[in-house]
């Protein structure tokens, strides 16, 4: 119960630890340059007393704790601010005299152009809250707030956010990387071809509703790692050495690539491991090459990018390679490099469908059985 108690009163910690001393280390370095660098420009001269509103601070939460947040990008922050200020200002100028009205009128005003403009920044309401209530001078002169402080000190943020993520090895504005497809060309990888696409996404925030702090392209990333996380752990009882061709044709390291080339079309083969006097894996080679130096040794055209597994790794960590065309085998070999067997493409595809029928049956047989419940 006690125990219970604590962990409710702690709560769940969004980041870790080291996140958070870098969070807070980007916002003791940034609020300060922000400020004073603000009062600079503004002035025209150094001083040590800094230019800030406080909102700056909130929106430093943002930009140094959650960079990939889409309220802390550079648009919600420098848009979201002015366009907040902006909406405080004309308030306290429609509603003078009444500051509750102006207050509450400013703040709405601001949640809406932020929602339309898609610059949503949540300290755009304290912006606004601050411009409506703030006293200062009356008629068209009170715009200046809006780009002197809350423009100039956002942009300043922002910069300086920029700066420390690229410090840091943050990524900044957040940009979620195109998934790699190793032939350049406009197809997506073999494992985002199958499953939910970004339409889907789209369709259930949709249908969710309310407002997510995630953007879709982050949404579309996590969840392909989920279910690369479910597949590795659904697959991880199936070893390497359970599947694998043991009875390996290999070339040796030493032979001439004219009869190496031989050796390989006698048995039809496109590639082959490469071996030295005691077996140990030393490259792969390829017909091609082979052809090519064919007057020289194996050596000479040996290939020695080549994927190596131990019998005892799950075949899981072999889908990202073999499915993504990284490679087209890997070699399965013991701690000194020698070679015990060989995983290929085919070998791999073999058994996620024989994974596949096996699970298929074992579906029809509970619902022949009547303990499937597709409801649940």
């Amino acid at each position: 119960m006690r125990q219970t108690l604590v962990q409710a009163l702690r709560g769940r910690a969004p980041l870790r630890a080291q996140d958070l001393l870098r969070s807070g280390l980007g916002a003791l370095l940034g609020i300060p340059v922000t400020g004073l660098l603000a009062h600079l420009i503004a002035s025209g001269k150094a001083s040590a007393l800094p230019l800030l509103i406080p909102p700056i601070g909130a929106s430093a939460v943002l930009a140094f704790a959650v960079p990939a947040s889409p309220l802390a990008q550079p648009r919600s922050i420098i848009g979201g601010n002015m366009v907040s200020a902006l909406a405080g200002v004309t308030c306290a100028l429609a509603f003078h005299g009444h500051p509750a009205l102006a207050a509450a009128m400013a703040v709405a005003c601001a949640i809406v152009a932020m929602g339309l403009l898609g610059c949503l920044h949540p300290p755009g309401g304290a912006v606004a809250l601050g411009a409506a209530l703030a006293a200062g001078p009356v008629g068209a002169a009170s715009y200046a707030y809006v780009f002197v402080p809350v423009g100039l000190c956002s942009t300043l943020l922002v910069l300086s956010a920029m700066a420390y993520a690229r410090a840091v090895g943050r990524s900044y504005p957040h940009r979620v990387p195109p998934p790699a497809n190793v032939h350049a060309t406009q197809d997506a990888p073999p494992l985002r071809r199958v499953g939910f696409t970004p339409q889907d996404i789209d369709n259930a925030l949709a249908h969710y509703g309310d407002l997510l702090d995630v953007d879709a392209k982050d949404l579309d990333a996590l969840f392909r790692e989920v279910e690369l996380q479910a597949h590795r752990r659904i697959h991880a009882h199936i070893l390497c050495s359970d599947i694998m061709s043991r009875d390996v044709l290999s070339v040796d390291l030493h032979q001439s690539a004219q009869s190496a080339l031989a050796y390989m079309r006698a048995h039809d083969l496109r590639s082959a491991p490469v071996v030295d006097n005691e077996r140990r894996v030393v490259g792969m080679v390829r017909r091609a090459e082979l052809q090519t130096g064919r007057d020289g040794p194996v050596e000479a055209v040996v290939d020695p990018f080549v994927h190596k597994v131990r019998p005892g790794t799950a075949i899981e960590a072999l889908l990202p390679i073999l499915s993504s065309g990284m490679a087209h085998e890997a070699m399965v070999v013991d701690e000194h490099r020698v070679l015990l067997g060989i995983i290929t493409q085919t070998d791999l595809l073999g058994v996620l469908y024989r994974a596949h029928i096996v699970e298929a049956v074992a579906l029809q047989r509970a619902e022949d059985s009547g303990s499937f419940d597709p409801a649940i």
